[in-house]
């Protein structure tokens, strides 16, 4: 039976060489001293990105088409509203976000993937990248793209995928005003950290590399072989995710098995120094549960072993890998339960529809009575795939989450802002999805940080 142990911190220097509706109009309302409001003017189906006071996401219409949708960041209100697109994204990453990047004070551009106009000279075009200013929507520049993963906001400039579908795959840089290219990194690549001066990229390939680049001019500062992290063997194809913990990167790569194989490959947790590469801890062979933080701010893994045998739960602390809390695999309560945690995340509860869960307390492991307890866990956990039109199928929106209480395994009506943990904040703002897709939102935080999604 795994059981997780105090990590010590390895002395590792790497050189490589390698969530969103409201009345037909939204209203700002004050409960306590934080301001709240909910729009159901849309149906968010993407996360949010916040710029300049204004927060845009991606939205679905009633006919299954996609739009890009600009929302005033203090009142809810919304801005503009313009057609958007799939033009080569894979299912697994769910319907990308626009990018916002700030430009002045007051002022950010918004820059998404929208339906192709006319197709290019000789060569038909997908789509296009288009570029607008974030409050107004009046558009400042726009881009053929052939296939593409979607714009992603780095630093103060824009990162853009492109022909993701094709052999000549690269990265481009661009000036968010005016959309020239800054420089260009060859291969399929995402954007995973960046501040005004760098940018960290997962580099997609059979062998994957973490690799940090000078944001103005390209120039490289490190790279990282993700196998070299973790272990040989690493594919993609499950899943990863990445979030900050001051200083550092948090990484997470998802087991996957091959179809008619039997091995699963390469998978667990690890961090990286962000001025230079090295890695700090590693968490093999653990996998990331759902829901939880995002890896840099509150990982919750299980370990798994040789056998594919699953142990307990474990909450670690991103900075060291340390344990701050865990369950043992015998303590775990059976089977048709749902994972849960409150607010603090102090607690790990198991919560089963319908009948009274289980809960035990962090970090002492002990099992504690679930009368009156609470705890926050998805609101379905069989979700429809998303009815888009024109798009391939298996997109899903992202999720919503519930409160529910532990002795009866009801929802909870009348809760108020689902856990930091899951919707992160962004200048002081929290934004999410219910499950009518509405947008919801409060001013409760201090600090920008990162939520379930990264």
């Amino acid at each position: 039976m795994p059981v997780f142990r105090p990590l010590t911190k390895p002395a590792l220097a790497l050189a490589g060489v390698l969530a969103l509706t409201g009345c037909s109009t939204s209203t700002a309302a004050t409960e306590e001293t934080h301001r709240t409001w909910r729009n159901a003017e849309v149906n968010a189906v993407s996360r949010a990105a916040v710029a300049a006071g204004v927060a845009t996401l991606t939205s679905m219409r009633p006919d299954g088409s996609l739009e890009t949708a600009a929302l005033d960041l203090t009142s809810g209100k919304k801005l503009w509203t313009h057609p958007a697109a799939i033009a080569g994204r894979l299912p697994g990453m769910g319907v990308q976000p626009p990018a916002a990047v700030p430009t002045a004070p007051g002022q950010a551009v918004v820059a998404a993937v929208a339906p192709a106009g006319k197709p290019g000279a000789g060569r038909k075009w997908n789509a296009a990248l288009v570029a607008r200013d974030a409050r107004t929507g009046r558009q400042l520049w726009s881009r053929p793209v052939h296939s593409t993963f979607g714009p992603q906001r780095c630093g103060g400039y824009l990162c853009l995928s492109e022909n993701t579908a094709l052999a000549s795959a690269r990265m481009v840089v661009l000036d968010p005003l005016t959309g020239a290219v800054l420089w260009k990194a060859p291969g399929i690549a995402e954007v995973e950290w960046s501040d005004s001066s760098k940018v960290v990229m997962l580099h997609l390939a059979t062998h994957p590399v973490l690799a940090s680049r000078d944001l103005k001019t390209g120039r490289p500062a490190w790279q990282l072989p993700v196998e070299q992290a973790l272990s040989p063997g690493v594919d993609l194809s499950g899943g990863w995710a990445f979030g900050a913990s001051g200083g550092d990167l948090v990484g997470y790569v998802a087991p996957y098995t091959p179809p008619g194989k039997k091995k699963t490959s390469s998978f667990g947790l690890f961090s990286v120094a962000l001025a230079d590469g090295t890695v700090n801890w590693l968490r093999p062979s653990v996998v990331r549960v759902y829901p939880s933080g995002s890896p840099g701010y509150a990982p919750v893994v299980r370990p798994v072993d040789e056998r594919g045998q699953y142990g307990g739960f474990a909450r670690l602390d991103p900075a060291s890998g340390r344990v701050l809390g865990q369950i043992t695999a015998d303590q775990v309560p059976g089977t048709g339960w749902w994972l849960a945690f409150p607010g603090d995340m102090a607690r790990v509860d198991f919560l089963k529809p319908g009948a009274s869960g289980a809960a035990f307390e962090l970090p002492s492991g002990k099992p504690t009575p679930v009368s009156g307890r609470r705890g926050w866990s998805f609101c379905v956990t069989d979700p429809k795939p998303l009815p888009l039109a024109g798009a391939p199928g298996g997109f899903y929106s992202v999720a919503s989450l519930c409160e529910f209480d532990l002795s009866t395994g009801r929802r909870v009506s009348g809760s108020g802002a689902p856990p930091v943990w899951f919707t992160g904040s962004q200048d002081g703002w929290r934004l999410w999805r219910d499950e009518k897709g509405a947008v919801n939102a409060v001013e409760d935080a201090k600090a920008t940080a990162p939520g379930m999604y990264g």
